[in-house]
């Protein structure tokens, strides 16, 4: 048989018979290696069987050992089938191993077992804390209302009787915008608005963000949350005013909720007072300023088209990041808004 006759006879049977009568059946081979591959269900089974016939120390190794045994007409045919045999068993292996590989390994699904539960969010502790003002001030006749972070001075300034060359329009306390107006620096904002548009009697309870360039500290934060409460009627005294802050106090925190009201100055309400709570900060206990009140100032109410001397109100501010802190004794308002959700799953 030539060499072309040899070539065309691999990888079937090729027996080649050695001066010493030893046998090698390459086709016999095959057929065992690959009956071994096709038995490998998994990765572990598939390096098992690479080793034990590709390896170093595999099958085909061994068997190419022979070789030197062979009369030496008969190698060339040998080693050419044998090289047939390692070239199948490896395309065949390559295979094997993809379609293993494209397998998701892991145990299986039963559709037949229950769900994972899937965990629920929360609100932010600020979300809820306005959720639940609002909803005291609601149960006490204020309507909730909305209105715009943007804003111009007249909303924000002017007809709050804040004059030109007032300090609290100076740059450094207020975030100006280069495209003209500016982020609100206070609620009040909303009742101007409010009182624009809508006739009185009004009682209305405005909830939301604030700025304001304040150095961040345990208790001042450059953007933090307000809630305004405003109402205008006739007779109105600053008795009503006190009694709703002292009611609100203690329907928010309880009964032995301890407050106080210091006459103070703003430029939107005549007579003014600061309205204080004692609170816990870092371990001890401080009174804290939640905000300002006081009968709405004749000139407001001129400058929104209203008769003062028919027509009086008050109004109050608060800051919300300092009633969650004394709700809830979180001594660092930084704390809200770092977003750890360790810190703030427990609320």
């Amino acid at each position: 048989m030539g060499r072309g006759d040899v070539m065309n006879a691999a990888p079937s049977m090729l027996r080649i018979s050695s001066a010493t009568s030893m046998t090698v059946d390459i086709d016999a081979t095959r057929t065992e290696a690959l009956e071994s591959l096709h038995s490998a269900d998994d990765a572990s089974g598939l390096e098992d069987w690479r080793i034990n016939w590709l390896g170093t120390k595999g099958r085909l190794k061994s068997m190419m050992g022979a070789m030197k045994d062979l009369d030496p007409s008969d190698r060339p045919a040998f080693g050419q089938g044998m090289n047939a045999l390692k070239a199948t068993l490896e395309e065949s292996f390559a295979e094997r191993k993809s379609a293993i590989d494209s397998v998701p390994q892991g145990p299986g699904i039963d559709v037949t077992e229950p769900g994972l539960p899937v965990g629920l969010g929360r609100q932010h502790i600020i979300s809820r804390t306005v959720a639940d003002i609002l909803d005291v001030f609601g149960r006490m006749g204020f309507t909730p209302v909305t209105g715009p972070e943007v804003e111009d001075e007249w909303h924000n300034f002017t007809a709050l009787n804040v004059p030109e060359a007032h300090p609290a329009r100076e740059p450094v306390d207020n975030f100006y915008l280069a495209a003209g107006g500016m982020l609100r620096s206070q609620t009040s904002t909303v009742q101007i608005r409010v009182l624009e548009e809508t006739p009185p009697p009004v009682r209305i309870v405005a909830a939301g963000r604030v700025y304001r360039p304040d150095t961040h500290d345990a208790t001042h934060f450059s953007m933090f949350h307000q809630v305004e409460g405003l109402l205008v009627d006739r007779d109105v005294t600053m008795v009503d005013l006190k009694s709703s802050l002292l009611g609100f106090a203690h329907a928010y925190f309880g009964p032995e909720a301890e407050v106080r009201m210091r006459p103070s100055f703003f430029p939107f309400t005549e007579p003014s007072a600061e309205v204080d709570m004692k609170m816990k900060i870092k371990d001890s206990w401080q009174w804290v300023e939640l905000g300002g009140c006081g009968m709405v100032d004749p000139n407001v109410l001129t400058a929104v088209g209203l008769d003062p001397e028919e027509w009086t109100g008050f109004a109050f501010g608060l800051g919300v990041e300092r009633i969650a802190m004394r709700k809830y004794g979180i001594a660092d308002i930084r704390w809200l808004y770092e977003n750890d959700a360790r810190f703030l799953r427990q609320f």
